[in-house]
């Protein structure tokens, strides 16, 4: 059940040019917040700001009771919320989402993602820790390559690939991905990041039969299923079509079961 609460900004860090970092204190959602889930945060009371923005949780730190996101600067809205200082409150609505990933002792695990994409992928890996995890993170470019250190700590494998080759490997994670799966195989693809690298991993896993869990990227105004604004076409056994909304029946759907 979602709790809707005032929590203090207790860290703020910039980590790379127009993506922030916030350490927020919440006991309640730190506590039942798992892999996968999103909050929904009030960036300010103005009108051009009224409605909430859908922030993926990047760290969850039960102990000290917080919870990380990492978001980049794309408009009016997460820029006011970078203004945000130190000590303030922010209105917060989480956690979010019925679809979260599954964590279980799988043998070994690929995850994938890119850009932004990468942030929600971080609390995963940091929980598959009876699993052998290979990380693969695209970026465009070198100046955008993030938490490179982070996911070196949780994961037995790690592969940084930016569009350009301005930094490790050039070219796209996934076909580091598929080099490795061809000298292993996966028992679980999970991925979060832009629409055509999760058609690819789709595909990838239906035509190697892997179960794949892809994380949605899509704008959430409400972040319960009322305003019906995130609503994406999945398809059950039988092949019938329904839609579902990416902010309850997600974020993190079954690859098979959503079409992208």
């Amino acid at each position: 059940m979602p709790i809707q609460t005032n929590c203090k900004i207790v860290g703020k860090e910039k980590i790379a040019d127009g993506i922030y970092k916030f350490s927020i204190k919440t006991k309640e959602i730190s506590e039942i917040a798992k892999p996968g889930n999103f909050l929904e945060i009030k960036v300010s009371d103005r009108l051009e700001t009224f409605l909430r923005r859908p922030i993926s949780i990047y760290n969850i730190d039960k102990e000290n009771e917080i919870v990380e996101i990492i978001f980049q600067v794309k408009g009016k809205g997460t820029e006011i919320l970078s203004e945000r200082k130190l000590g303030e409150d922010l209105n917060i609505l989480g956690p979010l989402g019925n679809g979260t990933f599954s964590v279980k002792p799988y043998k070994r695990v690929a995850i994938i993602g890119g850009g932004i994409g990468i942030y929600p992928l971080y609390e995963l890996a940091k929980s598959l820790k009876e699993s052998q995890v290979n990380t693969y993170l695209g970026f465009r470019n070198k100046d955008l390559v993030t938490l490179e250190d982070e996911f070196n700590e949780v994961s037995d494998k790690l592969v940084i690939t930016t569009d350009d080759g301005s930094y490790k490997e050039k070219g796209f994670a996934i076909d580091f991905m598929k080099n490795d799966y061809e000298e292993e195989t996966f028992d679980r693809i999970y991925a979060c990041g832009p629409l055509p690298m999760l058609k690819a991993v789709q595909g990838f896993a239906i035509e190697k039969k892997i179960p794949a869990e892809i994380s949605l990227e899509e704008r959430m105004g409400c972040g319960i299923g009322a305003c019906v604004g995130c609503a994406v076409f999945t398809k059950d056994s039988e092949g019938n079509q329904k839609y579902k909304y990416v902010c309850q029946h997600g974020p993190v759907f079954n690859a098979k079961d959503v079409i992208i």
